[in-house]
């Protein structure tokens, strides 16, 4: 029935990755995406996790995801956007429980290694211009960013955090070194704002975690911007 429906759907290259020429403004991903959740309301986690395989393969992104994270942040801007729109709206923004957006995140992140993961959240969830789909890569390494730049990432850590068995305490704490170290080390303003926005929770055991393994000179540091 999904084979069906999806090949019924590729005839309109609005559903296609790279199809759409105007693919930020266009509708189709949005629409897959509320079809795919109707078609597999009720199904079982080991059944997600076939449609998850089915669609990745349909549309070749492992390929495509590894010419992204093998390239510099930037360098392949129209594939970084297709990636981003086609997760986000396929199988990421139309769900009501935060533990179904958690499995699709977690399926999509948990392949690759730590660093790469970080990188994969940023695409997903990183600032971006409304106006070309441009991905602002060095923005958090480069001036003080808003809470509106950073609240997509943060509520992406936090969502993992709270909802995914997956991930543990310690895969937590590795996934957000990492995403303040990318593409460069972001400015510490924003890495405070990152905390404040993953919520009290995350930020005091995150900051214990630090002191535990004895980097308190970065402790020190983000305290003082945390206090700001």
């Amino acid at each position: 029935r999904l084979k069906f429906v999806h090949n019924q759907l590729l005839k309109n290259p609005c559903f296609r990755m790279g199809g759409c020429t105007m693919v930020v403004q266009c509708s189709g991903f949005a629409c897959f995406g509320m079809l795919l959740q109707t078609l597999i309301a009720g199904w079982d986690e080991l059944e997600c996790h076939r449609v998850f395989n089915f669609l990745n393969e349909s549309a070749n992104l492992p390929r495509k995801m590894q010419s992204v994270v093998c390239s510099r942040p930037g360098a392949t801007r129209k594939l970084e956007l297709q990636i981003r729109l086609f997760y986000r709206r396929v199988l990421l923004d139309h769900w009501v429980h935060q533990c179904d957006i958690a499995f699709w995140l977690t399926r999509i992140l948990k392949p690759w290694p730590m660093v790469n993961q970080a990188r994969l959240l940023y695409l997903l969830y990183g600032p971006m211009s409304i106006n070309d789909g441009q991905i602002h890569w060095h923005q958090m390494n480069q001036i003080p960013a808003g809470e509106e730049s950073i609240k997509g990432l943060a509520a992406a850590v936090r969502l993992l955090h709270e909802n995914a068995k997956e991930w543990t305490a310690d895969d937590i704490f590795t996934l957000l070194e990492e995403l303040a170290g990318f593409p460069q080390e972001w400015l510490l303003e924003n890495s405070a704002r990152l905390l404040i926005c993953c919520g009290n929770n995350m930020c005091f055991t995150f900051l214990a975690n630090k002191a535990v393994n004895g980097r308190l000179n970065e402790l020190a540091t983000l305290i003082v911007f945390l206090s700001l």
